[in-house]
């Protein structure tokens, strides 16, 4: 039922927010994995021969089609054209940037250009830890952010620009990594849009930092020690907030915080996995690898706050 209260919301989602025709939909347990939880959705584009395959004849025990070529029936929706929510401008990027939509900008493309020059060894860490595409997909994630904010991202509104980020990500971030950096953007837009009406200072750039934090590890389960990205982030946030809170310069409470989010990640060497695949490795792999993860967030937190310590240094 669960299975099937989930494929009503999403087929609909596909016909009128992205304009696709839903020709077939496969509904139930056809890969399974140990303590697995909630559900994966696959989409695939097809053209008339493969559809015929998906609907052959086949003695596989677990697909929707019988021997003798029955099936369910087949959902041809009618596509409808996307209308996007936003106001059109705020799908553009600004012909003259402010001094923040400067300072964002540079921030932006620090973290995605080390998150891309960290491939090799996100991957080869996470070849022993987990599926070895930690690198691949936080590179796809990131060379779209660059290439989208040449475009759309409107820099002198944060907010919106979070959320620009956050679609980016969704469109081409598959995994775990791709939830979890959505939900993350989702959290400090909602945070940062809430304060839109006054300019964005570091204090509401600090709750929302904290907002993503507590949206992470509500929706996945993990906190500090659970040798995951927040092992990372929570440290930068919490170092961060107290910075703040006793009058530091924000330039250099951003710093801290950087440091303290390369220490975490690092400090992941010697924590055995609570969550996810990595859960299932030995203690002694775990030994001498970070966590993939935790060693990306922190690499790009820390790229963002010598950027914007760069840029306020030129203003």
């Amino acid at each position: 039922m669960e299975l099937m209260i989930a494929a009503g919301k999403a087929v609909p989602k596909l016909q009128l927010e992205y304009g696709l025709a839903v020709d077939r939909v496969y509904t139930g347990s056809f890969m399974t994995s140990l303590d697995m939880a909630g559900f994966s959705i696959s989409i695939m584009k097809a053209d008339q021969s493969i559809l015929e395959r998906l609907d052959a004849p086949t003695n596989a025990p677990s697909w929707p089609v019988g021997t003798d070529g029955s099936r369910p029936p087949a959902k041809i929706p009618v596509p409808l054209p996307f209308r996007s929510t936003k106001n059109e401008e705020s799908l553009y990027r600004p012909q003259e940037l402010s001094q923040q939509g400067r300072i964002l900008e540079a921030a932006i493309e620090a973290a995605a250009t080390v998150v891309i020059n960290l491939k090799d060894s996100l991957n080869e860490w996470d070849g022993k830890v987990g599926d070895g595409d930690c690198g691949s997909t936080m590179c796809r994630g990131a060379t779209a952010i660059l290439e989208d904010m040449k475009k759309y991202y409107p820099l002198n509104d944060a907010a919106e620009t979070v959320s620009e980020i956050g679609s980016s990500i969704r469109r081409v971030m598959g995994g775990t990594s791709g939830i979890i950096y959505n939900l993350l953007c989702k959290a400090a837009y909602a945070e940062l849009k809430a304060n839109s009406q006054s300019e964005t200072t570091s204090k509401h750039w600090s709750e929302a930092l904290k907002s993503s934090i507590s949206a992470v590890s509500k929706y996945g389960g993990a906190t500090a020690g659970y040798r995951t990205m927040l092992d990372a982030l929570i440290p930068a946030s919490k170092v961060l907030e107290e910075k703040l809170s006793v009058g530091e310069d924000p330039i250099a409470a951003f710093v801290l915080s950087a440091e303290a989010a390369t220490a975490g990640a690092e400090s992941t060497i010697h924590m055995k996995a609570q969550a996810g695949r990595s859960s299932y490795v030995s203690a002694e792999i775990f030994a001498s690898i970070p966590d993939p993860g935790a060693m990306a967030a922190a690499a790009w937190y820390s790229a963002a706050a010598r950027a914007v310590k760069e840029q306020r240094q030129r203003f």
